[in-house]
């Protein structure tokens, strides 16, 4: 603000300083101190001037918060980002993981089902065993005519060599003819499964009857009545021929 006091302080100082000049005309332009020093003392004894005087003015502070910024928040929104990427990153894994067992699991499923199905049939009958048990089932260490064979033997009194060549015929053609699976270690029990699940019924009433017969002469020394031993001699052939049904 423009203050009129002030604006005529250089104005009688400078007509003090005159004042001076006109006093000691015989003194340099440039004035002393003393006559300074006397300039000033005349412009404080003014009562308009010499004086001082206190003002106070009104000045708005700048707020904390835009001093300080606020930190702790953009910090929490930081952190909460990172957390549910961390989070998301988990669950996608965790997604995988259980994916990848259920694969596993209804790959396992199928290939069980598949091999109770019989799937796997050409490999099953490539790795047919030579022997079931103790008996040999090979087509080649069988006579052609298995039934008519078995009757002779019988009839010679070679009742349980009858008996054993109808089973392991029977085993033989069931193999290799009629594509059960059958394994070195398979009973007589699981050999009977195998036949009344996959043949039909007139070939697997057959071979129920001949495991009936041989069980007990085998394991009991039973033998059993002739016409009962001649009566599957004659039936071999009819229902285990050498061609598959």
């Amino acid at each position: 603000m423009f203050s009129p006091r002030k604006a005529i302080l250089p104005v009688l100082l400078a007509c003090a300083c005159g004042g001076v000049h006109a006093q000691t005309p015989a003194a340099s332009a440039a004035p002393t101190r003393e006559q300074v020093q006397q300039a000033v003392e005349r412009v404080r004894a003014d009562p308009l001037l010499g004086h001082t005087e206190t003002r106070k003015m009104l000045r708005l502070k700048k707020r904390d918060a835009e001093k300080t910024p606020e930190k702790n928040s953009d910090w929490n929104w930081g952190r909460l980002t990172e957390w549910v990427v961390w989070v998301a990153a988990t669950l996608r894994l965790m997604v995988w993981v259980l994916g990848g067992f259920a694969v596993v699991f209804v790959l396992l499923r199928i290939g069980r089902w598949m091999r109770a199905r019989g799937a796997f049939e050409p490999k099953a009958r490539a790795a047919l065993p030579s022997h079931v048990q103790s008996l040999d089932i090979r087509p080649e260490s069988l006579p052609e005519a298995i039934g008519a064979a078995a009757a002779a033997l019988w009839q010679r009194g070679e009742q349980r060599a009858a008996l054993s060549l109808l089973y392991r015929g029977a085993l033989s053609r069931l193999a290799h003819v009629h594509a059960l699976p059958i394994r070195a270690a398979s009973t007589e029990g699981e050999c009977l499964a195998l036949a009344q699940q996959r043949l039909d019924a007139p070939r697997a009433g057959f071979f129920k009857r001949l495991v009936q017969v041989w069980l007990p002469a085998v394991y009991g020394a039973r033998m059993p009545e002739a016409a009962q031993a001649l009566s599957l001699c004659r039936e071999f052939d009819l229902h285990l021929t050498q061609e598959p049904a």
